[in-house]
């Protein structure tokens, strides 16, 4: 009997994929403070509460028993979708698999990695790989005070990162000889290096480095985040848009600043 399956006839198929997601921190397991400082952030940036997916990170809370149901009511009345729960003790991951939210185990504290090539995939017109090697910049580009700290193992795309593509580097740093056009999504283990306009989403520590960053020729990005601390367009300085930035992270808050 054959084992080939006629395409035309498949309901679906399984496919990998890396997307940008909003995490929750929960510092606090009552539902009411949360709900109060829910509610302060919601006339901040109303366009954030959207029906966002989030997940709730539960890693800095003690709480075998965690009101986990109360918190979810929480988010879904200021328009927040949690949709996993990362960390917690056993109990925590049985509630969440009731209440139809999967679960993560806590994150790993990311290690530096050997510098090595990282093989890349998409239009041959648009996209070399290369391994990103610290002393040399892409082309004649150079921006000295965007390289230092950037991470081993990485990613060059070069050309333009046109509306509804991703490009990722999942390993260390991308860097992006060109453009970030808005409805694109560019996202790292690493920083985040745009030598053109970056009218997108930048997502630079997408596994929780707190040292990466985001480095743009020109600001226009519909979002930015940099270890799951966002900010968007609207929260960012008027002064600054169109210009060179690079966007840190110190005590916990997202910082823009020019880049000289």
């Amino acid at each position: 009997m054959s084992l080939k399956v006629d395409r035309d006839s498949m309901a679906f198929t399984f496919k990998g994929g890396m997307l940008p997601m909003t995490v929750m921190e929960l510092t606090s397991a009552d539902p009411e403070r949360i709900r109060e400082q829910l509610a302060g952030k919601l006339s901040q940036s109303p366009a954030f509460f959207q029906h966002t997916p989030v997940v709730l990170n539960v890693e800095k809370l003690d709480e075998p028993h965690l009101a986990l149901e109360r918190i979810c009511a929480v988010c879904r009345a200021h328009k927040l979708l949690p949709v996993a729960v990362r960390g917690g003790p056993d109990p925590v991951k049985q509630s969440a698999w009731a209440l139809g939210l999967g679960w993560f185990p806590p994150q790993e504290v990311s290690r530096p990695r050997p510098l090595e090539s990282v093989a890349g995939e998409g239009d041959a017109d648009d996209e070399i790989a290369e391994s990103l090697e610290p002393s040399e910049p892409p082309g004649e580009i150079v921006a000295p005070d965007a390289l230092p700290g950037t991470t081993a193992g990485g990613r060059i795309y070069r050309g333009t990162v046109r509306s509804g593509q991703q490009v990722t580097a999942p390993e260390g740093d991308l860097v992006v000889v060109g453009s970030v056009n808005a409805g694109a999504e560019v996202l790292a283990a690493g920083s985040v290096h745009v030598y053109g306009a970056l009218r997108g989403r930048a997502l630079a520590g997408i596994h929780g480095d707190a040292q990466a960053g985001i480095f743009c020729r020109e600001l226009h990005a519909e979002l930015l985040s940099v270890a799951g601390n966002y900010k968007r367009l609207e929260d960012v300085d008027l002064r600054l848009l169109g210009t060179p930035v690079q966007v840190r992270l110190s005590d916990d808050q997202l910082g823009i600043t020019p880049l000289s």
